[in-house]
């Protein structure tokens, strides 16, 4: 080996080092995943359920009164200890490929992860009751995991 070679071989290792040091800190920032911090809370699920109101066989929409009625009597038995419900303007694709525009509702539950499995089938009952109940073609449901504290 020549001197130039042998000096050659250290810088090439710290430059070696210093590369694979700077993809692991951009991995890590362009991760995946995002870094958390202290989190303060239990381990919960957040479910949306977006409602329509317009009726696909062109009848009278979804009224507040009737949207409020089957909360207090569907959903508020299945889940007491608490809910939100949003208005909203939605957009929507129907079956025929008409985007419908209507007025709706977004109702949010949390719950804690020990009882999604139990959640679950609750959830898809309320949907199937409101799609039968005022003829609509389907329920959105948004699930996400969240860190809650009350």
């Amino acid at each position: 080996m020549t001197p130039h070679s042998l000096r050659a071989r250290p810088v090439a290792a710290t430059a070696t080092a210093l590369l694979l040091a700077g993809a692991t800190a951009a991995h890590a920032v362009l991760g995946d995943e995002e870094p958390r911090t202290a989190v303060r809370g239990a381990a919960y699920v957040e479910t949306r359920l977006l409602f329509g109101t317009a009726r696909p066989d062109g009848g009278s929409a979804v009224t507040d009164r009737q949207f409020m009625d089957f909360v207090d009597h569907e959903v508020t038995p299945q889940f007491p200890g608490g809910l939100t419900v949003r208005e909203g303007r939605g957009r929507w694709r129907d079956a025929h490929g008409v985007i419908e525009r209507e007025r709706s509702y977004e109702l949010g539950l949390l719950y804690p992860v020990a009882r999604a499995a139990a959640s679950d089938r609750r959830i898809e009952e309320i949907r199937s009751a409101y799609e039968r109940a005022f003829a609509q073609e389907s329920v959105g449901r948004v699930d996400d995991h969240e860190q809650v504290d009350f």
